[in-house]
């Protein structure tokens, strides 16, 4: 198959926007397991970066970089003046030498623009938000700082798409919500590099006493101020928060210092430490460092850090909800908490820190459930398969 991949980040964006981040980190690794099964994978994105080439081979797909817009990053809000002139760009280019069987939009913003794009034709739309805006409105509330366009957009979105796919059972739910039928939405999970987030290996330095690693960055939707309170049940351990600006630059942001002016406040500033950002290939050493990993968002649809805790054999106390209620079984690869219940967080963490046996048996199922269920072998197959029926729907019957 000829498949186009579509996002309008070429890279990460200034505002370093998590979410972005895992979607480029997410198609990348789809576009090289599909480029493996044989297929003829194109990844087209806006060109951001003086230095980068207009077209390049990157494990075995092509990318090819829109000149649309101004050549640096711009934040999501600031894309979507460009969505038209992106959707003309590939309407243009695939009226040439090479046409995609199949089109997937990634984000809410590269869906746009694959959408655009395709108007004229008979290519079918395959779509993942990534995340979506009036989920994480409802969760997150005044926190919630998503351009104003952007849940009407996803929404008009739902009905020029041919198929959907969700990463959670509660995003299934939340498509359904906006209009789609059931039958236009697919769960298709995301998957984990299980070569690199594995139990073996170096694990980063870490003091006697326990440690819980809470990974995401520094706002208060990721739910590491319900942490620090929960700190006050949770015994002698040390809270190591990964996520942010790099180590160097954390004296000036403004969370970082609300979050240690918190820990101080509640009487846990000696227990809470704050690193900044952790290449995402130096993170399995930091998740080895942890007898527990906390996930705590108030909205995660992939639940990333929970699956990656997972395969390096660490189990999770995490709010249920999203990706992270899917990827942990309660009881089985660690603990399950009702979002925003603090005293419950900090008591389930306790327990868990301090039952040894309990701990071995959930890291033990944990690397099992990911190798069996979310590895991105098994994501780049659904996606195939996906691909194919949609292909299959739209292809005129031949005469007999």
């Amino acid at each position: 198959m000829r498949v186009g991949l579509v996002c309008a980040h070429a890279a990460v964006p200034p505002a370093g926007d998590d979410s972005v981040v895992g979607t480029h980190q997410h198609i990348a690794r789809v576009a090289a397991e599909l480029a493996g099964r044989g297929h003829d994978v194109r990844v087209f994105a806006r060109r951001d970066d003086p230095a980068a080439t207009e077209s390049e081979i990157v494990d075995g797909y092509r990318v090819e970089r829109a000149p649309v817009g101004p050549v640096a990053p711009l934040p999501t809000a600031e894309l979507v003046p460009y969505v038209s002139e992106f959707g003309q760009w590939l309407a243009d280019r695939w009226a040439g030498d090479w046409t995609p069987e199949v089109v997937h939009g990634h984000y809410w913003v590269g869906g746009l623009a694959a959408a655009h794009a395709v108007r004229e034709t008979d290519i079918p739309v395959v779509q993942t938000y990534h995340s979506i805006g009036m989920e994480q409105l409802r969760h997150l509330g005044p926190q919630y700082d998503g351009p104003g366009t952007r849940i009407p957009l996803e929404r008009a979105l739902t009905r020029v798409v041919d198929i959907a796919v969700a990463q959670c059972n509660d995003e299934v739910d939340e498509l359904t919500r906006m209009g789609l039928q059931r039958t236009a939405v697919a769960l298709v999970p995301t998957g984990v590099d299980t070569e690199r987030f594995h139990p073996d290996g170096e694990a980063a330095p870490r003091e006697q006493r326990p440690r819980i690693l809470s990974v995401g960055g520094l706002s208060p939707g990721h739910g590491q101020e319900d942490l620090i309170r929960a700190m006050r049940l949770v015994g002698d351990a040390e809270l190591v928060i990964a996520g942010g600006p790099p180590a160097a630059g954390l004296a000036g942001h403004a969370e970082a210092r609300r979050l240690r002016e918190l820990a101080d406040r509640v009487g846990v500033g000696e227990q809470v430490h704050l690193v900044g950002a952790v290449p995402h290939d130096q993170m399995a050493t930091w998740y080895r460092s942890a007898d527990v990993v906390a996930c705590t968002p108030y909205y995660s649809s992939a639940g990333r850090v929970s699956l990656e805790a997972m395969a390096c054999g660490v189990p999770v106390v995490g709010y249920a909800r999203g990706g992270i209620a899917d990827a942990v079984v309660d009881e089985v690869t660690g603990k399950l908490v009702s979002p925003g219940d603090v005293r419950t967080l900090g008591m389930t963490l306790r327990r868990v820190l301090t039952d040894n046996a309990g701990r071995f048996a959930y890291g033990h199922a944990a690397v099992d459930r990911v190798r069996c269920s979310y590895t991105w072998e098994r994501t780049a197959g659904a996606l195939e398969r996906l691909y194919e029926r949609v292909i299959g729907r739209r292809k005129p019957v031949e005469a007999a």
